[in-house]
């Protein structure tokens, strides 16, 4: 999500702040800057925390091919795509007459935490006579098939040690005759997934573009990329009224940059309420250039094309006044030192979703296996996020239904048991939920308060046993919300938790509410009592959003969630570390 708008207007503008992640450009990354899309950095569509993991590989009594001496193995790692088709992401290479093998090269995948990605590992028996050949050209229908082995990349990612062991099988799977032995992969994150740089801007002599006041300044930095086009990455608070502003520090990532060299062009803007942002003047650096400017204490002029030629128009200096790279915990040191995303879910059974019996109900279960938008948003977040729970015991609750003892209840355990919430794994909760459905009569209205409170409780509890517990509550609904203010009190309440909440949305509602509480807008939520959210903990999307066909609508709801850990462990100076050993 995106940083905050304060409430303060001035001269018909209003302040921004904070730093936002590069958004997947809707246009191409080129266009305009003069709309909401620009202005908010589209925190929906922001850049998601990728991070470049290599994986090193062994193995362990491999089946010998070879007569007059052992098998000469190498290692081919694929990623599975969506069609079951396997695309290959690299090979180590061979290594002669061993059985045990430790492969030196590694294979780089980047990670991405909102989605599936799973990963099939051949091992091949290179022939003698290809031995002289790059591992890059060898024909692989040429090679001794050893083995395979499957798994996900968050199962290995999720390990504290980074390593995990599959047995290897034959190609079908079935022949379990004969022991193929094992394969070992280690994950390690690259240097430059952790590198960071804390900056400080100021300029001095801005154009000023405005006529009964002075400019509103703020800074937009973007990085230009192959095509030739531009990805913002990040952009400063507004200073009102300001021709000599000084910004506060802004914290750019290497994921974000590319490279210390990559170059990025620097914008400064004179705000608009409207969105119809002015530029001032312009520069093209890269991080490199910026740390060689702070060290010589010098500046750089900002510019803007003469309308009259090619000559530069002088509108202003940028000055970097602090430079310090540093080195950060990312999100995978956080779980593979110990820390766990406990996922939760709230199903609603108000009565707008229709007769379950009949097949246009949002809630029907279709007989031939297609899932419904219920079943698919538990799937889809279920299954990324039960790897980093360790023992898949998930809280499930469904709320605005008829229960069997005839009450309506906002909150009530899906399983219909009288005392026990938890259901075992993603199953358990598809289980839960269809059999909730010959239970539980729907009814109304539509109220998130108490869900979120039990989610909060639970949060807030876990805090005096087991600070490396994070939970994740999922709430899929359809309707219009009865209890707006409430549900508020109970978000800005979570806000000090560590909670995120994820909301889908599923039919044609108007979802008005749900952009208002995820705070897409720029601003916090602010409760009853005029108290403002600590952070913003609220992620919101309907089922029907596409998303460039890049990822379903649930996964690009994921792609934050990371963001969102962070700012909660960083702000509170937590560090990785192992997990406590319970007495």
């Amino acid at each position: 999500m995106g940083g905050c708008m304060s409430g303060d207007v001035k001269g018909g503008k209003q302040a921004i702040g904070g730093t936002y992640l590069a958004p997947i450009p809707r246009d191409g990354g080129g266009g305009g800057h003069n709309d909401a899309v620009d202005f908010f950095f589209r925190a929906r569509g922001a850049h998601p925390l990728f991070s470049q993991i290599e994986l090193s590989l062994s193995a362990s009594k491999l089946l010998d091919r070879d007569i007059t001496s052992k098998s000469d193995p190498m290692a081919v790692v694929y990623a599975r795509k969506s069609d079951g088709k396997l695309e290959e992401v690299g090979r180590t290479e061979v290594i002669l007459n061993s059985l045990n093998p430790s492969w030196i090269s590694k294979v780089t995948i980047a990670y991405q935490f909102e989605m599936l990605q799973p990963l099939v590992i051949h091992i091949f028996d290179v022939d003698t006579s290809y031995h002289n050949i790059p591992v890059k050209s060898l024909n692989l229908n040429d090679q001794d098939f050893l083995g395979e082995a499957n798994c996900f990349l968050s199962e290995i990612v999720t390990r504290q040690n980074r390593t995990l062991t599959l047995t290897l099988k034959s190609r079908s799977g079935h022949d379990t005759s004969r022991n193929l032995g094992t394969v070992s992969i280690h994950a390690e994150e690259t240097v430059a997934s952790k590198t960071a740089v804390d900056i400080s801007f100021r300029c001095s002599h801005l154009d000023n573009k405005d006529m009964f006041s002075l400019s509103d300044p703020f800074l937009r930095i973007s990085r230009i990329v192959e095509s030739g086009g531009s990805i913002p990455i990040c952009k400063t608070e507004v200073i009102n009224n300001n021709l000599n502003p000084v910004w506060k520090p802004q914290c750019l990532t290497m994921q974000q940059l590319g490279s210390k060299d990559n170059p990025l062009v620097i914008e400064c803007l004179d705000f608009n309420s409207n969105g119809n942002h002015v530029l001032i003047g312009k520069i093209q650096k890269s991080i490199s250039d910026l740390e060689i400017l702070h060290r010589e204490k010098a500046c750089v002029n900002l510019t803007m094309p003469s309308h009259r030629g090619p000559d530069k128009v002088l509108k202003g200096q940028l000055f970097v006044d602090n430079f310090l790279e540093k080195e950060q915990h990312s999100f995978l040191d956080y779980i593979s030192g110990g820390y766990e995303l406990n996922f939760m879910v709230a199903v609603d059974f108000t009565a707008s979703n229709g007769d379950p019996r009949l097949s246009d109900s949002l809630h029907y279960i279709d007989p031939f296996g297609r899932l419904n938008s219920y079943q698919k948003a538990i799937m889809e977040v279920g299954e990324v996020i039960q790897f980093y729970d360790s023992d898949k015991h998930f809280p499930a609750w469904g709320f605005g239904g008829r229960t069997p003892d005839g009450a309506v209840s906002h909150c009530f355990n899906l399983n219909g048991s009288p005392t026990g919430f938890e259901v075992n794994g993603v199953e358990g909760i598809m289980s839960a939920y269809t059999a909730a459905l010959h239970n539980v009569t729907l009814a109304g209205p539509t109220l998130f308060g108490r869900v979120i409170n039990n989610a909060a409780q639970i949060a807030g509890q876990s805090l005096s046993h087991d600070h490396r517990k994070y939970y994740v509550l999922l709430i899929i609904t359809d309707g219009v919300l009865t209890d707006f203010q409430e549900t508020k009190d109970a978000i800005v309440k979570a806000s000090d938790l560590p909670l995120s909440i994820l909301i889908v949305g599923v039919g044609n509602a108007d979802f008005t509410q749900m952009e208002i509480l995820d705070g897409d807008n720029g601003r916090r939520l602010e409760s009853s009592t005029g108290r403002v959210a600590t952070r913003d903990i609220v992620q919101f999307v309907p089922m029907r959003e596409v998303h460039s066909g890049r990822l379903s609508a649930v996964q690009a709801l994921l792609e934050e969630l990371p963001g969102q850990f962070l700012t909660y462990v960083r702000a509170r100076d937590m560090k990785p570390g192992p997990r406590p050993q319970l007495a």
